[in-house]
């Protein structure tokens, strides 16, 4: 009962913030204000406060660095496999990087912690580090690739060194590594700023859903929704069970590569070629297909 009034918790703040936007409550600025807030505030905060006080050594174990990496990679090439003969270009890239891209900051991180607890957290913030590191690298080096997309990678990527949620992983790690002592007060605000991860960062997500029916392919979205919110983690669960990842550790993992597919995905597509519509309807229905699918993995595994 706990994990449904928590996931319906989740669902009344995605309708919130879905309404907040039609009735002009959250326009563009506003919400752009709310996820500052959420990107560069709270977010970090509940990471950093979650990993300084970790044993390094049980976070960043090579089974989990090594299994995060394998599941990106074998999700990349099954989604390039399985969209291979879209005959539209902005619609295949969409789809490829819609299957594997996952909202893992926004979503995963607090959501792990709102599920599975504070202790879980530390492991899905290593997943989120990953995840910085190697998602936004292959989606739009895809999108480029397949929409012959006149955009310089590097430039689009230059904002990762400075990613505040990567700079604050590696603030906890570095702690972690050498016994920094973070006084109470301090530890006791962190823990307040990170309460507001959660809400704020779902009420940004709805405000920023688009849904619209046009030119909808039920058979394509259908395959992104299937590949994101049901094989990824499946594949997530068998890699990190196969490499004996520690157990604690297996569920907050295998919950991040069960989140829907990033809002940011729309953003890349938008600017690099995509089908701006069909992202903005993928990254709808994966948001609320995955309400399931964190019900599955919470309940069998938390």
């Amino acid at each position: 009962m706990d994990v449904a009034v928590r996931l319906g918790y989740l669902l009344v703040l995605l309708a919130v913030g879905v309404g907040a936007r039609r009735v002009g409550l959250l326009n563009e600025r506003r919400t752009g204000w709310l996820n500052d807030l959420a990107f560069y505030v709270a977010l970090p905060a509940l990471i950093f406060s979650s990993t300084y006080d970790q044993p390094l050594a049980d976070l960043v174990s090579p089974a989990l660095v090594g299994g995060a990496l394998l599941v990106f990679g074998t999700m990349v090439g099954l989604a390039w496999v399985v969209h291979s003969r879209q005959p539209s270009r902005s619609r295949r890239s969409v789809a490829v990087v819609q299957s594997y891209h996952s909202n893992l900051g926004f979503l995963g991180v607090p959501l792990v912690g709102a599920t599975l607890g504070d202790s879980a957290v530390a492991t899905a913030s290593v997943v989120l580090g990953i995840g910085v590191l190697t998602q936004t690298p292959l989606t739009v080096g895809s999108l480029i690739a397949i929409n012959d997309a006149d955009a310089d990678l590097w430039d689009e990527l230059r904002g990762i060194a400075t990613n505040p949620v990567l700079i604050a992983l590696f603030a906890g790690l570095t702690a972690s590594q050498v016994g920094l002592s973070v006084p109470g007060t301090v530890d006791t605000g962190l823990g307040a700023v990170s309460e507001l991860a959660l809400p704020v960062a779902v009420l940004c997500v709805g405000a920023s859903l688009r849904l619209s029916s046009e030119g909808l392919d039920y058979g394509l979205t259908g395959s992104v929704v299937a590949m994101k919110v049901a094989v990824m983690p499946a594949l997530a669960w068998g890699v990190f069970t196969a490499l004996a990842v520690e157990p604690a550790s297996v569920a907050p993992a295998v919950l991040m590569f069960g989140m829907p597919t990033a809002v940011s995905t729309y953003v890349y597509a938008n600017e690099l070629g995509g089908d701006a519509g069909l992202a903005s309807l993928n990254v709808f229905v994966t948001t609320v297909a995955s309400l399931a699918s964190v019900a599955v993995i919470v309940t069998v595994l938390g």
